[in-house]
């Protein structure tokens, strides 16, 4: 597949890749590693640095020790997932178990009618929808991913939050502005303007997640270490 700028991978992506040829070389990977991708070639876009030409990813294994982060050739992309694409049904999904995490993206797409910003399920549900290998659990939490280009307010944000009050399991959403990401519990709720903005190259604290100059500003870890962003 041949990526352009337009259709480049973003964080929390989902890319289904040429799984041969990116472990035909993998004597220094753990074997579950090649296990896991010949029998599911998925891996998830993480946020990170990565050379040209190439994405930084992260691979999930069977268990929750068992998380990769590494790079990936573009060339080897076949697929790529959006999470705003898995709120749409389709017969992977329709084929699904449901556990409580997979059946509450339902209940958030009711509660977050009119919302005009793309957003979709990351972590486990969105691998699974993506997917339809097996991994959420009766105790999988609800990641959700926000991509918002321009600036949303706060009152706004405690809107959107509010709206996910009494699901039946532990929510937590991610901001994605096109410099970093953050949490949008701690953005709507933050008393002092300053959260936890995450940019590829490490976490920092600031005030304006759409703001270039917040990059200078307090650094709180030198990288990133979270494998799917």
């Amino acid at each position: 597949m041949k990526v352009s700028e337009i259709s480049a991978p973003q964080v929390h992506d989902l890319l289904q890749i040429d799984a041969h040829a990116l472990t035909a070389n993998s004597v220094s990977r753990p074997q579950w590693v090649t296990e896991t991708l010949i029998c599911c070639p998925w891996v998830v876009v993480r946020r990170g640095q990565a050379p040209a030409g190439q994405i930084s990813v992260g691979v999930r294994g069977a268990a929750r020790s068992e998380r990769l982060a590494g790079c990936c050739s573009e060339t080897l992309i076949k697929k790529i997932v959006r999470p705003a694409e898995l709120l749409v049904p389709s017969p992977t999904s329709a084929r699904l178990r449901r556990t409580p995490a997979l059946l509450a993206v339902q209940e958030v797409i009711e509660r977050w009618q009119g919302l005009n910003l793309p957003w979709g399920p990351t972590g486990s549900v969105g691998f699974e929808l993506a997917t339809g290998h097996p991994v959420t659990t009766e105790a999988s939490d609800l990641d959700l991913a926000v991509r918002a280009t321009n600036r949303i307010d706060t009152e706004r944000a405690l809107f959107l939050w509010d709206r996910l009050a009494g699901l039946r399991v532990k929510v937590d959403v991610r901001v994605e502005t096109p410099i970093c990401g953050f949490s949008l519990d701690e953005y709507a709720h933050a008393s002092s303007g300053r959260i936890l903005l995450r940019y590829p190259d490490g976490l920092r604290l600031g005030d304006d997640p759409w703001l270039l100059t917040t990059a200078r500003q307090s650094n709180v870890h030198s990288s990133d270490s979270e494998t799917a962003a």
